[in-house]
């Protein structure tokens, strides 16, 4: 597993104030469009605006077969299947819930990768942290949302089904190091595009079609700039530089940043709970960063 620098916390601690955004404009969204329109439009804009700073910058895009099939698994692993399964579970349970399940997205992807990977193998310090922050995440959400537990038993088994599919896409993404990051997003949300254009156009305008209010052509014009745009290129910059497990942490950190930003700029006030969640995230990241241990090992033999 790649060691973190304090650069690669700080791209992860960005990367999840952006997603953590997802869930919030995904409610406005679904207002007013089906779960098939709002993936398509979140992939569809976002491909149209990677495209773009490609060009602007001057980046030349190999088009061999091999990569774009490539390109296509990923798409399909990182993008149209957990946007579809997520976006398709919130209509029945809170986002609070749904970042719950979504949080356990690192131990698929330990999981997958002790088997699929010879780098990123399974320790004691690391399950511990999984555990751990893990349980954080629980009690900063609040027991609250545990409540729904007992229904929409399909919602939740697809937010789980999305989170072995984010682990799939971290291990499968390995495969781009030394590919520039702003390219591979491109490929990835342009073979993602090709999925959602017929799917959305056919079967996600059962009463015809129709253009959505003001809100909700922002809430996409923001989850596709903010939580997908950028979000994808600082994501391949991280699991190039630190590994597919460690990128995954971001789903840890995801809640946290939803409730800071909503304390920032909502004045909203934190709980007891939401501060304790907070420090057993912390701690389970610094756990399974390894410094911290090593630290106390150095300072106990010395």
């Amino acid at each position: 597993m790649g060691r973190m620098r304090a650069f690669d916390w700080g791209l992860l601690l960005t990367l999840s104030l952006l997603w953590g955004g997802s869930f919030f404009f995904t409610e406005i969204a679904l207002r007013e469009i089906t779960p098939l329109v709002t993936v398509w439009g979140r992939v569809a804009l976002a491909c149209i605006i990677l495209w773009a700073i490609l060009g602007f910058r001057g980046v030349r895009v190999s088009w061999d077969r091999r990569l774009w099939a490539s390109f296509l698994v990923m798409g399909c692993l990182n993008n149209v299947i957990p946007f579809s399964l997520i976006v398709w579970g919130q209509q029945e349970i809170s986002g609070s819930l749904a970042s719950i399940f979504n949080a356990t997205t690192p131990f698929f992807t330990v999981i997958l990768a002790q088997f699929l990977t010879q780098d990123e193998r399974l320790t004691l310090p690391k399950a511990i942290g999984l555990l751990i922050g893990f349980s954080g995440v629980v009690i900063m959400v609040g027991m609250e949302a545990l409540h729904g537990l007992a229904s929409a038993f399909w919602s939740q088994a697809a937010i789980l089904l999305a989170a072995i599919s984010y682990g799939c896409a971290a291990i499968w993404g390995r495969r781009f190091k030394g590919i520039d990051p702003m390219v591979t997003a491109t490929g990835q949300v342009t073979a993602s595009s090709l999925i959602m254009t017929p799917l959305a156009l056919w079967f996600g305008f059962p009463q015809g079609y129709f253009i959505p209010s003001g809100d909700v052509l922002g809430a996409i014009l923001g989850i596709a700039c903010l939580c997908t745009v950028a979000a994808y290129i600082l994501y391949f910059k991280i699991l190039e530089t630190s590994g597919a497990t460690n990128l995954m942490l971001v789903t840890f950190l995801i809640p946290l940043s939803a409730i800071t930003l909503g304390n920032v700029f909502l004045q909203e006030t934190l709980s007891t709970d939401q501060i304790a969640g907070m420090v057993l995230i912390l701690l389970g990241l610094l756990i399974m960063d390894g410094r911290m241990l090593r630290s106390i090992r150095l300072k106990t033999m010395s």
